[in-house]
């Protein structure tokens, strides 16, 4: 059967916000990687908007208050809100923290209607969310239909059976969220959905591939995968007990990571992928918990991993309505819908080796001894300094195996004044004083227009100095002059030493220092 399952889709709007304790009415934005992922009501009316560098969204609104995301918190104070739908339905599935989801046809039967089941839904979130932000329902053929009637609701929109084409037909195809695929098909003048829908099939697989048979099904209003005649495996389950009962996320979450390496084995094995999980966690008193958690695509093994450790900080971290009366004895995953796996292609130099899953594999058992966050890797960031670039950040948030820091592999686009490839070899903790002086001895200034004093000579550091062969610059930054508390001004020089080395100068505040080096 090829028809969509009709869905109810309930959506709190900028719970990443919410969630961190902030009103909707202060400027707030939650940023990951140098992007804004949410931005509060005050905020968006001050010009910030989903997706803007943070550098952006300050200039937009000068007393934005920003703050750095946090999946886990999300989910934890998210929790209460999918337990005060529990007697509706045991099957909510949670689409990302503040947006949930589950198939109507039953509640709708027993309850009388989508109407009441929807009446019953909003009531019951509103009591829990109060007045923090609104609950928004809709409900349509399929999550996808739904998710935007949602986003459509005030605070309720119910798309009637067998009409979600008519529905999707006007969109922008900007609502697939596949920002590729909606810029070449805007490119080439295919603008709505209705326009993308009446493409033939054949055509798109030939010119986007599986990727754009999905978001063309999706267009058309049906399930973005076509039906497999293939059911579940029981045997593709993973389970372990926990002994003692544990109730200590990081504990439990060692065991989750082990369990999702497992299940996504398995899978691969099979030639399928998981695109939604059953967590579920048993108690020492007998309690059994149970969540479903969605994902926009295949789920790795490390995004499997991160799902089962914020539902486990949402159950055991969460508020006494959702929190278990005892420790962990028991945790499961299942899959509880596949896809066939499209398969990954590996680089032919540099890919994946037995090497990557060693590392990956130390990191997970360190993780489990020491805890969650107590194993960092670098990533890249924004910034025009070289210590701003790169940022420790827990291993649990990343896909370790196959990842690269590499400048080239950065996909975020480039930072105006930042420094090019090569990078330096060595970036001190603290910048070291230094001095630079000119051929007759005296300190070079840098003037506001940012021409230099005169041509650097010579290079003084703690005592020792060398002779400058060859330098550029200046480079003048002006930075955040809209915020008198973090206002920077500088003059940046690349200088070659006698010795070999290259060193990156900055003169701040009528000194200088040395900030990178190159050997």
């Amino acid at each position: 059967m090829d028809d969509p399952v009709r869905t109810l889709v309930a959506w709190c709007p900028d719970w990443p916000v919410v969630a961190m304790g902030r009103s909707l009415d202060q400027p707030v934005a939650v940023v990951a990687s140098n992007r804004v992922v949410a931005a509060s009501r005050a905020a968006r009316m001050a010009g910030v908007t989903r997706g803007q560098r943070r550098r952006a969204a300050q200039a937009a609104c000068a007393d934005l208050e920003v703050l750095p995301r946090d999946e886990s918190i999300e989910a934890r104070c998210f929790e209460p809100v999918l337990a005060s739908l529990d007697d509706l339905t045991p099957r909510i599935e949670v689409v990302r923290p503040g947006t949930c989801a589950f198939a109507v046809r039953g509640p709708s039967r027993y309850f009388g209607g989508d109407a009441a089941v929807v009446e019953g839904v909003v009531q019951r979130m509103a009591e829990v969310v109060g007045n923090r932000t609104d609950v928004r329902v809709g409900v349509a053929d399929g999550p996808f239909a739904a998710g935007l009637a949602a986003r459509l609701a005030d605070p309720v929109k119910l798309v009637e059976a067998g009409r979600v084409a008519g529905f999707l037909s006007p969109m922008s195809v900007t609502v697939l969220e596949r920002p590729d695929l909606c810029d070449v098909l805007i490119r080439l003048g295919v603008t709505t959905l209705g326009t993308f829908a009446e493409l033939p099939a054949s055509s798109v697989i030939a010119r986007f591939g599986s990727a754009g048979v999905e978001a063309h099904r999706l267009a058309a209003g049906l399930d973005p995968y076509p039906p497999v005649a293939r059911s579940l495996d029981p045997d593709w389950s993973v389970s372990t007990e926990i002994d003692p009962p544990a109730n200590r996320v990081d504990r439990v979450a060692f065991c989750a990571r082990g369990l999702a390496d497992e299940l996504h084995g398995r899978l691969a094995a099979e030639g399928v992928a998981c695109v939604r999980v059953a967590i579920e966690a048993e108690t020492e008193h007998g309690e059994v918990l149970l969540r479903l958690w969605r994902h926009e695509g295949a789920l790795s093994a490390a995004a499997v991993a991160d799902r089962v450790r914020w539902q486990l900080d949402g159950w055991l971290n969460g508020s006494a309505v959702s929190r278990p009366s005892g420790g962990i004895s028991r945790l499961a995953l299942m899959p509880d819908e596949v896809i066939p796996a499209t398969g990954r292609q590996l680089g032919f130099w540099g890919g994946e080796t037995e090497a990557d899953e060693r590392a990956a594999r130390v990191a997970a058992r360190l993780q489990g001894q020491l805890g969650i966050d107590s194993v960092m890797v670098p990533e890249l960031r924004g910034g025009r300094e070289t210590n701003q670039q790169v940022e420790l950040v827990s291993a649990a948030t990343v896909e370790l195996r196959g990842r690269s820091i590499q400048p080239e592999s950065n996909e975020s686009a480039p930072w105006p004044g930042g420094l090019p490839v090569p990078s330096p070899a060595r970036v001190p903790v603290d910048p070291v004083a230094a001095e630079l002086l000119d051929g007759d001895g005296q300190p070079v200034i840098v003037s506001g227009r940012g021409a230099a004093s005169g041509r650097p000579a010579r290079l003084a550091v703690g005592g020792r100095s060398a002779e400058v062969e060859a330098w550029a610059g200046p480079w003048p930054v002006d930075e955040r002059w809209w915020d008198p508390g973090s206002h920077r001004r500088r003059a940046r020089f690349q200088v070659l030493t006698a010795d070999g080395s290259a060193h990156l100068l900055s003169l701040e505040g009528g000194r200088w220092w040395i900030t990178a080096t190159w050997d």
